[in-house]
């Protein structure tokens, strides 16, 4: 999926401004300025639109991670995945929201895309493991419409 279009959801989903996006990023250690995530959350076909790059998803999932649970100082930070996959997405916004895997069917099964569990195991596990499965666009925005049905109501 887009990484423009993920930090669209979000953004709707939690209702933050374009400000709030920048001091979730920061939180990650990363500086972005107020006007680049402006242009990322533009359409394709407005004036002044930029294409968020996996460097700036991946400081903002995790930042993320730390506005939703906060920041263990006393842990050292996780070495930055590159690229940016839906795999990813999901697994950061699991961490993020804590949800478990019965929150995660009920969300699938809320925006009427049900998967089964070892359907949804198989999004988790690691790269070259034998039982992984590549999360699909159609999955990640069925679990962004879900996951923000549960948020906003």
């Amino acid at each position: 999926m887009i990484n423009n279009d993920v930090l669209r959801s979000v953004r709707y989903m939690l209702d933050i401004s374009d400000a709030k996006i920048v001091e979730i990023i920061k939180l990650a250690d990363y500086d972005v300025q107020l006007s680049d995530v402006s242009a990322f959350l533009k359409k394709d076909e407005e004036d002044g639109y930029a294409d968020c790059s996996d460097e700036v998803m991946a400081h903002f999932l995790d930042g993320l991670v730390f506005h939703k649970r906060g920041k263990d100082e006393s842990r050292p930070a996780h070495p930055m995945e590159l690229p940016v996959t839906n795999n990813m997405v999901l697994k950061k916004l699991r961490v993020a929201f804590e949800l478990k895997e019965d929150d995660m069917h009920a969300i699938l099964q809320a925006a009427d895309f049900p998967v089964s569990k070892p359907e949804l195991s198989a999004l988790f596990r690691k790269f070259g493991h034998s039982n992984y499965r590549t999360c699909g666009d159609q999955l990640l925005r069925n679990f962004l419409k879900g996951l923000t049905l549960r948020i906003r109501g």
